[in-house]
């Protein structure tokens, strides 16, 4: 049998014709999903989802830090401290604490408020744990406190509160003058208090810039222009302009402590006793054989201890906060009460790092010049470093 196909008019020894295999068109339809392209698409929502928390998160971690008014601007919140929790009258405990800044008081500021406005609130506490801070921020502190006790606030209506004082570990110069709108004082067994003084510290380094050849030229107009500079020597002329100011805050702490302390007027100057004591070398050993006078006065700027603070009449009890709320509840004739205290919002940061403290610290360039800044204070002895970190890390 041939092979080739019988074919009309086709040659009998033409080629022999082979017809082309023919092939299976191959299938065009999409393949069914497979289950790993599910698994990507939930795993790049996932990431969208997480980047998006992360942002947030972040946000929520900056935005805190921005202030101001030397504090977070965010309301705050009062708790419970004792007493009855149902009980509609209230004595709130107001805290003050650390360095009193003239930038940093938001907070502060914003406690007074509070119990200031709050018909419930019957009587308040004054917590001061502070060694003072500068002349301005204490004198605010002082008038907002007074008008707390008045009710006469020029910000808003409230009722006059009966305020009463816990001294914490310290409460010196500034912090023993916000004390004096007070009408009862209570220190604890260890406070530190009294130092009620004026300095103002102003650094020079002419010595050790002359010693490396680094000169500054000042180009002024008026003659005490140049008072403070640090890279010049203060002439007595210029010295005199910052001694008339320390003078005149001394003269303001006087005439205010004597107006909330009246048994002590005319008798802050006045010595309270003067002794030999003996002279220590710098190891802290006694030297034999040489004494010098020691004299006191309760307005010499030193601090005292609370039992002395007593005996001198710049504090009317030694106690404990308890005392000073049993005491205030007293003075507004409360039976049935609650005490609360106020406290500021917890910040992300906080609950993260499990710190209690939502301030924001970092350098600042700005906050460097601040600290430099020659300041008049009402501070207790020893704590100038204080003041200065505090200028430097206001939140």
């Amino acid at each position: 049998m041939s092979d080739n196909l019988d074919l009309p008019g086709r040659p009998e020894d033409a080629a022999p014709m082979v017809l082309p295999a023919r092939r299976q068109m191959a299938d065009r339809r999409p393949p069914p999903p497979h289950s790993g392209s599910i698994g990507r698409v939930l795993l790049v929502l996932f990431l969208l989802f997480s980047l998006f928390v992360n942002v947030v998160l972040l946000l929520l971690l900056i935005l805190p830090g921005i202030r101001t008014d030397g504090d977070d601007g965010m309301p705050i919140y009062e708790k419970h401290w004792s007493g009855n929790a149902n009980a509609n009258d209230k004595v709130a405990i107001v805290r003050v604490e650390g360095v009193l800044m003239d930038e940093m008081m938001g907070f502060d500021h914003r406690q007074i408020d509070k119990a200031a406005k709050d018909p419930h609130v019957k009587a308040v506490v004054l917590r001061v744990n502070s060694p003072g801070g500068t002349v301005t921020a204490s004198d605010d502190l002082h008038k907002r406190l007074t008008e707390l006790k008045n009710g006469n606030s020029p910000r808003y209506k409230s009722d006059p509160k009966k305020l009463v004082c816990s001294m914490g570990p310290i409460a010196a110069s500034g912090g023993y003058y916000i004390a004096m709108p007070c009408d009862y004082i209570f220190a604890e067994t260890t406070t530190t208090t009294g130092s009620i003084g004026v300095y103002a510290s102003l650094p020079n380094v002419q010595k050790l810039a002359n010693d490396n050849g680094v000169k500054m030229i000042l180009v002024k107009a008026g003659d005490v222009k140049a008072s403070g500079s640090m890279f010049q020597e203060m002439s007595p002329q210029e010295r005199q302009q910052f001694q008339d100011m320390v003078d005149s805050m001394y003269g303001q702490f006087v005439k205010v402590v004597e107006a909330g302390r009246p048994k002590l007027k005319g008798m802050l100057t006045k010595s309270l006793f003067e002794r030999s004591v003996p002279v220590y070398d710098e190891k802290g050993n006694k030297i034999a054989g040489k004494t010098v006078q020691y004299t006191r006065q309760r307005a010499d700027g030193g601090a005292f201890t609370a039992a002395d603070a007593k005996e001198y009449g710049l504090i009317d009890a030694v106690g404990y906060l308890e005392a000073a709320t049993k005491q205030a509840a007293q003075d507004a004739g409360l039976t049935d009460y609650q005490v609360v205290y106020y406290d500021r919002p917890t910040s992300l940061l906080s609950i993260l790092s499990g710190s209690g403290n939502e301030r924001q610290l970092s350098f600042d360039p700005a906050r460097l010049a601040a600290a430099a800044t020659p300041r008049i204070w009402y501070m207790s002895p020893n704590c100038e470093f204080a003041g200065l970190f505090a200028a430097m890390s206001k939140p």
